[in-house]
């Protein structure tokens, strides 16, 4: 995604150049890069969240997410290269990520502020991390104006040029993306979904879809690490309508080059919907992955049915659901774990507590939560847990009493339904909720 260096457009203008420091200074600033370096993971994890949560429409999707945390972690990395070696700025090319993230916030129309305004909060949270560094080292007033001096120099530079090439990069693509749009009709079906002026028969005067229907929401997104195609999407969409029989074409826009937003029509009929059958009969094409409301009715169904596909979209999104290329807002577990993922903090909070040593993230707890789960799922009889998990009826005794522990203060001491929600938590979720 980054330019060739001799093309001009990748250079706005050039970098303000800050002033060469002197040696002392120049060493104390290469020992705090350093040190910097030490806690990158630490100081990018804080200002990825800190912009999720400061700035709007940042934090609304999961890729989106990761894509910010994947943009701050490359640019906090040049500044530390740029400081621990003297690096002109004027020599830098923009990371892929950064660019990348430009390119999809303009692509899913996100104000272009709140771009700028995001490296602005990153540089003002990268010199407090600075300030903190420079002022435990007790040096004297002057040493350290100069120090700081020269880090708000380095940082100030870097952050007015790299802001000035994504922005370039972010109104390069809004201006394309608008032109490519073509018949996706996404002003129309914005306007409807967040009300702010498209009335029902404005909305099918434009689109020819009826909204006094039944509709089924549907989010189609790659994972793919190669630029995936919006008509090789499209094509999967084509086929899961075929599938499931709509009555007419289903109604698409376009989000970003990854993403699909689309409803299914169904007239008066309400569809009986199997995620696990319709992986099996569609079989998509590697790295595309399906999401799905439940069938609703009218212009308030088409909304609602929406707002399924995109919870189930964000449980579908994480690296433990990656082996199921379709997920349901009716899949079993999918409708509560997505409300609990919208709070990690709690919710992690909660799963330790009722897990206890079942949440550590080791083999031996994975095991042990995949047969108390099966267990649970299979109303709590050894014999058929041992029947599906093809396991030997006391090998399985053995592990529900070593899962549950001790009955007055282990997991066992838990109701039943904790333990059965928290263990779907763990399923869906991985990592992100587990020691």
């Amino acid at each position: 995604m980054t330019m060739p260096a001799g093309d001009d457009r990748a250079r706005p203008r050039a970098a303000r150049v800050p002033a060469p420091a002197d040696g002392e200074v120049r060493a104390i600033v290469v020992a705090i890069a350093r040190d910097l370096d030490t806690r990158k993971s630490e100081i990018i994890g804080g200002m990825s969240a800190l912009l999720a949560r400061e700035i709007d429409q940042l934090d609304n999707d999961p890729q989106l997410v990761e894509l910010l945390e994947a943009s701050v972690a490359g640019n906090v990395a040049t500044i530390v290269d740029v400081l621990a070696n003297d690096i002109p700025v004027e020599h830098l090319q923009p990371t892929t990520a950064a660019v990348e993230y430009a390119l999809r916030l303009a692509q899913r129309e996100v104000s272009s502020h709140s771009l700028v305004r995001a490296y602005h909060m990153g540089q003002d949270d990268l010199m407090r991390v600075c300030y903190e560094e420079v002022t435990s080292l007790g040096l004297s007033t002057k040493l350290t104006l100069a120090v700081l001096k020269h880090l708000s120099d380095v940082i100030y530079s870097y952050i007015d040029w790299i802001t000035l090439y994504v922005f370039e990069a972010y109104e390069r693509e809004r201006r394309r993306w608008i032109g490519a749009q073509g018949n996706v009709h996404s002003s129309t079906i914005h306007g409807l979904l967040d009300g702010s002026g498209t009335d029902e028969g404005t909305f099918e005067a434009e689109t020819h879809y009826r909204l006094a229907q039944t509709h089924v929401a549907v989010v189609v997104w790659s994972t793919r690490d190669d630029d995936p195609s919006l008509n090789a999407l499209d094509h999967s969409l084509r086929a899961l309508a075929a599938q499931l029989h709509t009555d007419t074409a289903p109604i698409v826009t376009a989000i970003d080059r990854r993403t699909l937003w689309a409803w299914l029509p169904f007239g008066r009929r309400q569809p009986a919907i199997d995620s696990v059958a319709l992986a099996a009969a569609l079989t998509p094409s590697p790295g595309t992955r399906i999401a799905l409301g439940l069938p609703a009715a009218g212009s308030t169904g088409f909304r609602r049915s929406h707002e399924q596909a995109l919870a189930a979209y964000s449980v579908a999104s994480e690296h433990a659901m990656a082996h199921r290329p379709i997920v349901s807002f009716g899949d079993r577990g999918v409708a509560v774990v997505s409300l609990l993922a919208e709070n990690l903090d709690s919710t992690r909070a909660w799963v330790w507590e009722v897990l206890g040593p079942l949440a550590e993230g080791t083999e031996q707890a994975a095991t042990l939560r995949t047969t108390l789960s099966t267990y649970f799922e299979t109303g709590q009889s050894h014999l058929h847990t041992a029947q599906q998990m093809n396991l030997h009826r006391n090998t399985v005794k053995y592990r529900i009493a070593k899962a549950l522990g001790d009955p007055s203060t282990g997991p066992g001491s838990r109701s039943r339904l904790d333990l059965a929600l928290a263990l779907q938590v763990c399923e869906y979720l991985g990592a992100k909720v587990l020691r």
